[in-house]
């Protein structure tokens, strides 16, 4: 049983937490085109204590590690532990060092995902290779929905616009697919019949999403917008090679054409107005690009991203990566905050002060002092 996250044409991850996606900006337009801020409503989340008096590392109380799920709040992680084929969740508090049990899975955990705004976490478990157990739960562990889906894959998307719903799609060994409708207030799971598996929210009842051409290889494909149950759909963009969305955010990925050899990054507004642009150099690979990690943070409306020193193919490049953040204003320009990382999962805190970064998010850099310290020993 795989989990699979991202908008790339057949990006696909293992049990092992991968997500392939990235992108960057540059120069800026009108102010009050931009998101606005949303406000951390978690009491919690904002940092009474400097990180580096943070309780570290964890001490799993029952089982070994197995990854960092995400933020819970400024000051809480949640974590996940195995012991046989069960695995724990736990809320770790950073500033008591105390670990607190959410939900205890009587099958093997594969992945967990946190809503946006964190009040669910949805968790991907697999009783056999083919067969995937999604549970959403609350931070209390209270269950608001469970199914079973039999698949070899499976990817998920939020609607950060109304965080009952999810999008589920689920591979097959031959890579066919279905899409599902997740929806937690009604507890119920809906078939969908959507062109392409890999969907976006661009408002709360629209989707968007790469209408790639299955019976031709292609580096760039059309944005597409559509209704969800309506079927009518329309171009927003030619060439594009990927794309995410936030709330009242969308971003694309494309070739920049004064030099093929950079990759322009473009950010719009909720109105489709552009808000904000820049070019970094691209990696090439032998049907794709490498697009390095990045993340956004909707109350600094900062987007922070890896970026490689130079152009090149990927296979043969080993100059290390620049970890870049950018805040959406105008005329602003990237703030360079460490060099020479590898390019793995990274993710902010609510408030924006700090990541989450590794293969399995078990480090956090504190990006006002340029810090990295370590959640777990070894």
């Amino acid at each position: 049983m795989g989990y699979l996250k991202g908008t790339y044409r057949y990006c696909f991850f293992s049990i092992s937490f991968c997500l392939v996606l990235v992108l960057l900006l540059c120069s800026c337009s009108k102010k009050d085109e931009l998101p606005s801020k949303v406000p951390v409503k978690n009491e919690n989340s904002k940092a009474s204590s400097p990180i580096s008096s943070w309780k570290l590392p964890i001490v799993i109380p029952k089982g070994s590690f197995y990854k960092i799920g995400g933020w819970l709040s400024d000051t809480e992680v949640l974590y996940i532990s195995s012991l046989g084929q069960t695995s724990n969740l736990y809320r770790y508090h950073l500033t008591s060092g105390k670990s607190e049990l959410i939900y205890r899975s009587e099958l093997p955990v594969v992945n967990v995902q946190i809503s946006p705004t964190r009040k669910y976490i949805l968790i991907l478990s697999s009783p056999s290779v083919n067969e995937g157990v999604i549970t959403v739960i609350d931070l209390k562990g209270t269950i608001k929905l469970k199914t079973s889906i039999p698949s070899h894959v499976l990817s998920f998307e939020w609607n950060p616009y109304d965080e009952s719903e999810i999008l589920a799609a689920k591979f097959n060994e031959d890579w066919t697919f279905q899409v599902f409708l997740l929806d937690i207030r009604k507890s119920k799971t809906t078939k969908l019949a959507l062109k392409q598996p890999f969907n976006k929210w661009l408002n709360g009842k629209e989707i968007i999403y790469l209408d790639w051409d299955q019976n031709h290889t292609s580096l760039t494909a059309p944005l597409i917008s559509s209704k969800l149950g309506i079927g009518s759909k329309k171009v927003l963009f030619n060439n594009v090679v990927q794309i995410a969305a936030f709330r009242n955010l969308l971003i694309t990925i494309s070739v920049d054409e004064h030099n093929s050899a950079n990759a322009v990054y473009q950010f719009y507004s909720k109105k489709l107005n552009k808000i904000y642009t820049f070019s970094n150099p691209r990696l090439t690979k032998y049907t794709d690009w490498l697009v390095p990690f990045y993340d956004y943070n909707p109350e600094k409306r900062q987007f922070i991203t890896f970026s490689p020193v130079t152009s090149g193919e990927a296979d043969s490049y080993t100059e290390g990566f620049k970890l870049e953040l950018y805040t959406l204003e105008r005329n602003s320009s990237g703030n360079l905050i460490l060099s020479g990382l590898e390019n793995d999962p990274i993710e902010f805190s609510p408030s924006g002060n700090a990541l989450l970064y590794g293969n399995s998010l078990e480090k956090i850099i504190d990006i006002k002092t340029k810090k990295i310290y370590k959640l777990i020993k070894g």
